[in-house]
Parts: C-alpha cells; sequence; structure tokens
C-alpha cells in the first residue's frame, strides 16, 4: 500500500462527504463508481456485499465508508475514508449552522430546503437502483426484490417479515 492510494481514498471519500445530501445512502452511487469503475479497487459485486454488511450491522448507514476504506487500504484506509467523510462536512454544517438557524424563517432559505428534499429523495433512489442492478444474478433474484419492493411499499407487512421470506427464498435454494 502506497502514501498515494491514501491521499487518493482521502480526496474521493472527502468530495463525497460533500456531496451526501441525506446520508451515506445518497452518494452511494458515486461511491460505487468511483471505487469500482475510475480506480477499480474492487468490483460491483464486492461494493454490494460490503454495502449489504454495512446495513446489516448495527450503527449509522454510513459504515460502508469505513468498510471500503479497509477493503482497499486495511486499518490505514478505514481511518481515511471515515474521517474524509466526516470532516469535510462537520465542518461545513458548524460554519453554516448558526447562518441558518438565524434565517430559519427566509424565503431563501425554505425554497433552498424545498430544492433540496428531491434532490435527496432522488439520490437514495438512484442508490437503490444501482444496488439493484449490481445484486440481480438472475431472473430469480430480480423477481424476489421486484415482490419485496412491491410489498414495501404497498402492504402493511413488517420489513423484517419480507426479508426474512426473501432470505428463506435464498436459503432454500430458490434464489442463485
Amino acid at each position: 500500500m502506497t502514501g498515494f492510494l491514501l491521499i487518493d481514498l482521502a480526496i474521493v471519500f472527502g468530495q463525497l462527504s460533500l456531496l451526501a445530501f441525506g446520508g451515506a445512502n445518497s452518494v452511494i452511487p458515486e461511491m460505487q463508481r468511483q471505487v469500482v469503475d475510475v480506480h477499480h479497487w474492487m468490483t460491483p459485486h464486492d461494493f454490494a456485499a460490503l454495502y449489504a454488511l454495512a446495513q446489516a450491522a448495527p450503527g449509522p448507514n454510513m459504515m460502508v465508508v469505513s468498510l471500503v476504506g479497509w477493503r482497499v487500504g486495511g486499518v490505514a484506509g478505514a481511518l481515511v475514508t471515515t474521517t474524509a467523510v466526516l470532516l469535510p462536512s462537520s465542518i461545513l454544517t458548524l460554519g453554516v449552522a448558526g447562518v441558518w438557524y438565524r434565517f430559519k424563517d427566509a424565503d431563501w432559505r425554505k425554497a433552498i430546503q424545498a430544492g433540496l428534499q428531491p434532490v435527496t429523495a432522488g439520490l437514495i433512489m438512484a442508490s437503490a437502483a444501482l444496488l439493484i442492478v449490481s445484486t440481480t444474478v438472475d431472473w430469480q433474484a430480480g423477481l424476489v426484490t421486484l415482490i419485496a419492493a412491491g410489498l414495501f411499499l404497498r402492504s402493511k407487512l413488517h420489513p423484517l417479515l419480507i426479508l426474512a421470506v426473501a432470505a428463506a427464498a435464498g436459503a432454500v435454494g430458490l434464489v442463485g
């Protein structure tokens, strides 16, 4: 591992930090593009597996950042990516928070918030679409994804029940 790798990790994740409106999940497509397509640090399947591990583990949803850093650069990579994704946005937030609060009733602030809401929703939907494409290995997996998404959106079933049924389908070999 070279120092240049750690610098590259810091640059990539520092930029993602400033784009992450709505949290780390909103930049998953760009994160995947950077680590898979641009830098070739891992395969799409490896990235999807790390994302799934981060989501399954207790803790913040940005844990995928640390896992990617660890996979690419070991412990030093995990420390660099975690710091790079936390520090720039935290500094920006601290710098803007006072002004943002002071103008809480201003029309321009309301307009900015109204504009950022659909952007955040779109970024998160793009993340979901990317992960679906990366993890759908055959038509059975695609069908399970489609059924689960429909149930999440249209039913009042508990999400863990839907996940358990999908996991059971995989365990008994219905999904490859």
